[in-house]
């Protein structure tokens, strides 16, 4: 296993999108400088998707803006979600400097959720090559659906795998491999994974778990004995899928770091801090915080 483990907070990006409720800038600017002070490096931001579909981040520029110009946060990275060329020449025009793009291994689900093919997607990523290489930016990819979808169900690994080469060879730097729906198991993971390897760099891959079946540390740490060393998590356990009905929050950070931990594994996190982020979020919201670690510190169990 490796030693040092990246995490990449998605809360306030996929955790947010997923509420209900539009929450204030300024409570979304907060609630990522507390995530920073909790020692968190890899923060995805926001979405530059239209308002029309993801009402919950309509304010992307003043969010990317206000994060960027903060000298405090120089050495923190801020990848943001976008969809098409669209969203990409908005990013850029507020200092975007590292970027996320999203396809699925599953051609339904690529269709509910962003309206094309597969083929369809990867035509569009191409049309923003360009502009991603006049201002070179570095480039994140996600894989949805990697171990299960809403309406295929289970997805063959040599799907996963040709999408993922794909996303490698328009120039990913990373390519987040995501259960969307929350449905795998510690050998489901371990299997694909490890498929994965073989054909990609070990380095550049990331975990992306949903906890729908309670079955996201499990596959976690199944993936970690890979060598695998970026996991995708959201404080609180904020988040979801609007196109997969009953797919619950990504796995909650507090979650993960108990899990690293105890292996004696380095994050630079300090658990209690991110424990007092993620309160500050769920108390806004008015819900209870979904990390059963949270609930544990809390004396709620």
């Amino acid at each position: 296993m490796p030693d040092q483990i990246k995490i990449v907070e998605v809360g306030p990006r996929d955790g947010l999108q997923n509420e209900k409720q539009f929450v204030p800038s300024e409570i979304k600017l907060l609630f990522i400088d507390k995530l920073i002070s909790a020692g968190l490096k890899n923060i995805e931001a926001t979405s530059f998707v239209s308002p029309k579909w993801v009402p919950q981040l309509a304010d992307n520029d003043l969010i990317l803006s206000a994060l960027l110009v903060n000298e405090t946060y120089q050495d923190i990275s801020f990848p943001v979600l976008v969809p098409n060329v669209k969203g990409l020449e908005l990013a850029i025009t507020h200092s975007a400097q590292q970027v996320a793009i999203f396809t699925a291994a599953s051609e339904t689900f690529n269709q509910k959720n962003i309206n094309c093919s597969i083929d369809e997607s990867f035509s569009r990523f191409k049309e923003m090559l360009p502009l991603i290489q006049k201002h070179n930016l570095k480039v994140r990819g996600y894989v949805s659906c990697a171990l299960g979808c809403p309406y295929e169900g289970k997805i063959n690994p040599r799907a996963v795998l040709e999408v993922t080469e794909k996303l490698f060879k328009l120039g990913c730097e990373e390519v987040s491999i995501g259960d969307t729906i929350g449905v795998g198991t510690p050998k489901q993971a371990y299997d694909l994974f490890d498929l994965l390897k073989e054909h990609v760099p070990v380095d550049k891959l990331a975990m992306h778990f949903h906890d729908t079946y309670g079955q996201a540390i499990a596959n976690i740490y199944a993936v970690l004995e890979l060598g695998i060393k970026t996991i995708d998590s959201s404080t609180a356990g904020l988040g979801g899928c609007p196109y997969a009905k009953g797919a619950s929050g990504n796995v909650a950070t507090e979650e993960v770091i108990y899990l690293l931990n105890g292996m004696g594994l380095q994050t630079g996190v300090d658990l209690d801090k991110l424990i007092e982020a993620g309160l500050y979020i769920t108390d806004y919201l008015g819900i209870s915080p979904r990390s059963k670690v949270t609930l544990a510190k809390k004396g709620a169990l």
